[in-house]
Formats: structure tokens, sequence, C-alpha cells
């Protein structure tokens, strides 16, 4: 069962493509989305990757949380499902 992680506190500039590169070195990333405003099609600055694994999801975790990206500390930890 896949495993999704929010990221917070992106920078604008990063794209899906650069995210996926982002979180690749991790495990088999199944899907890497930015979220953009629908009307202005701008980062909202932050986004969601998914991961085939728990154990994928949880060393990209620890090798990303807290670190900078493009000159901004992002945040990476577990999404919470929708209600």
């Amino acid at each position: 069962m896949s495993t999704k992680l929010f990221i917070g506190s992106l920078p604008w500039s990063v794209n899906d493509a650069e995210l996926k590169t982002l979180f690749e070195p991790y495990g088999n990333v199944q899907s890497a989305k930015v979220i953009t405003d629908k009307q202005t099609r701008r980062s909202k600055g932050y986004g969601f990757v998914e991961f085939e694994t728990a154990a994928e999801a949880s060393a990209a975790i620890n090798a990303l949380n807290d670190t900078e990206v493009k000159g901004r500390k992002i945040i990476v930890s577990e999404a919470k499902p929708k209600n």
C-alpha cells in the first residue's frame, strides 16, 4: 500500500518534476504534485509525494524534513487523510 507525504514551505518556483527528482533517491515515487491556485496557477507553497512503501516514505521524511531547498526549509510529514 502506498504512503502519501505532505511537503510544506516549498519555494514558489518548485514544480512537479523538481519535487519528484528531490524525492527519488529515497524510493519509488508514484506521484509528486505541487498544489497550485486554480485561477493564477501559482504554487500555493505545498505539495504531496506518494511512495510505494511506508519504509521509503519514512526514509524520505528522515532525510528531508527541515532541510533547505532553494533557500527555504521544507516540512516533510505523513499526509493526513481528507475528512
